[in-house]
Formats: C-alpha cells, structure tokens, sequence
C-alpha cells in the first residue's frame, strides 16, 4: 500500500477520457423552420400509394440561419436520407458538395428537395410533379429561404426540382425574388458514359454562369471545370456539421450504407430498410 502522504501511482489514476469536439446541425429551432417543422402535411396530401410516408419527413440539410448564399433543390428523399434524417447524403450528396465546392461554397448552403417524403414506384413523382397541394408547403420553405434573404444564386439538380422552383417562381413572393438559377441533371440520372460525359459538360456550362453570380464565397478560389468522368478531388464529403449530432461518420460517406433490403414480399421490402456498416468502417477486434 502507499503510505499516507506518498503520490499515487499512475496505475491507481483513472483513465483520462479523450473528447473530441464535434460539429452538428442545431436542428429546427428558431423560426420560421421550427413551426415549419410543427405543421407539416402527411397521407391526405402525399398519398401512400406514391410516397413512403411511413419513414417520415426529411426537411433539408444546410445552414438554417440567414448564412446560405446558395440554394440546391433535390428530388426526394433515399434510404440513406431516410436513416440519416437529412437530404443529399451518399453518393448523389458527394457530387452535389463537389459542385459546390467548384463555386467556393464550402458552408453557406441549404438544400431542400422537391418531395417531402421518398417517392414510391416509378410513376409516383411524375403522377405528383404538379400537385397544387403539395407545392403549398414546400413554398413556404422557399418564402423563409429566399425573400429577404442572403441567397445570391439556386440551382435544381432534375426536372422535379426545376418544376418546383418554377412554380414558386410564379408566385407573388417568387415574382420579387432576382438571383442566378440554374437547372441540370439529377448527379445520379446518367446510365452510360455518353450520360455522364452529357451531364457533366452541362454542369460545366452551369458552373460558368454560377460562379460570376456568387460574390461571397467562402473559400476564393478559380473555378476549374469537370472532365469527361468524375475524379477524386470532383466529389466532397459530407461534413459533419450538416448532419444531426451523434450520426457516425460513415453515415456521411458515399458508400451504398443503406438500402431496401431484396425481400420478394413487396410488403415487407416496403417496411424493410437495411443499414450495414462499410468495411473500411468495421474497427471492432477481428
């Protein structure tokens, strides 16, 4: 034993704890976002027939305090969104923050999409694209982001978005709103190269229109342009600072994380979704 008085050996100390400092999105609690999130529509105005209402609502994913100074407009909600609570977050997420990037825009972002909820079959969204009641909702999160506000520039990745930002366009509120906009390909639409190397010459054109627009980066640098497929230094990740706190950082990669499981129970690959941890991400022993 060690006598009264004597130091105690480093053996008797506790285990000093390592706390990393985390960023994380604050969530929906100032206004208008917090009543927006309070009140919004379900099954009688996104019918079940055509949307996942069951995996619930996934708003946006961005800077919710006056700081954006860039718009993107998604379509719907993935199953990874749908894990993650937040839009844009695997693969099609990686090629939309790249786009950014390109600008300068590192931060000053938000992102909503068109559908509230993941669409389900085929023909869901196109059965919806005009849907009045819809649009009501959603255009009040255009009003909150767009009048009076920071943004300088929007930019609707596939026709749904495009179809959205147009209609509010149409409006009152839409008709005094002046900025930059710009409407391409969805990031996951091309099936061929002759697609990709198609949407990518357009995203460039889009960008050299975009970028004169942005006169608040937040990183000033030279816009350099794709090429004919995608690279390393084409894609971001996802920060951690977007996403709600405690998600583990492999839930920002662009791996496949998440999916519908390949039950032949359409009912049950309904009410299946399947979230396995990446390999690279597995540290546990063996």
């Amino acid at each position: 034993m060690c006598p009264r008085g004597c130091a105690s050996s480093t053996q008797d100390e506790p285990e000093r704890l390592i706390v990393m400092a985390h960023t994380f999105d604050p969530g929906y609690a100032s206004e208008p976002f917090r009543s927006l999130c309070r009140s919004y529509p379900g099954p009688s105005v996104y019918p079940p027939a055509d949307f996942r209402v069951e995996w619930g609502p996934i708003f946006h994913r961005g800077r919710l305090d006056g700081s954006a100074r860039v718009l993107v407009l998604g379509q719907d909600p993935g199953p990874s969104e749908n894990v993650a609570r937040r839009i844009l977050v695997g693969k099609a997420g990686h090629r939309v923050q790249g786009f950014l990037v390109k600008l300068g825009v590192t931060s000053s972002y938000v992102m909503l999409n068109a559908f509230l909820y993941s669409v389900y079959g085929q023909d869901g969204a196109e059965r919806h694209r005009h849907d009045a009641a819809i649009a009501v909702y959603r255009e009040r999160w255009f009003d909150a982001l767009l009048v009076d506000t920071k943004v300088e520039a929007v930019v609707a990745f596939g026709s749904l978005a495009d179809d959205a930002f147009r209609r509010w366009k149409a409006t009152p509120a839409g008709q005094g709103v002046h900025l930059a906009y710009e409407h391409v390909k969805h990031p996951t639409s091309p099936r061929s190269t002759t697609g990709l190397q198609d949407m990518l010459a357009e995203w460039n054109a889009a960008l050299q229109r975009l970028a004169p627009a942005i006169e608040h980066q937040d990183v000033s640098r030279d816009l350099v342009l794709y090429g004919d497929d995608f690279v390393r230094t084409d894609l971001a990740p996802i920060p951690e600072r977007d996403l709600p706190p405690g998600l583990p950082s492999w839930m920002r990669s662009a791996e496949a994380w998440a999916d519908r499981g390949d039950e032949a129970d359409l009912e049950l690959r309904r009410a299946t979704l399947v979230v396995t941890v990446p390999p690279a991400a597995r540290r546990w022993p063996g």
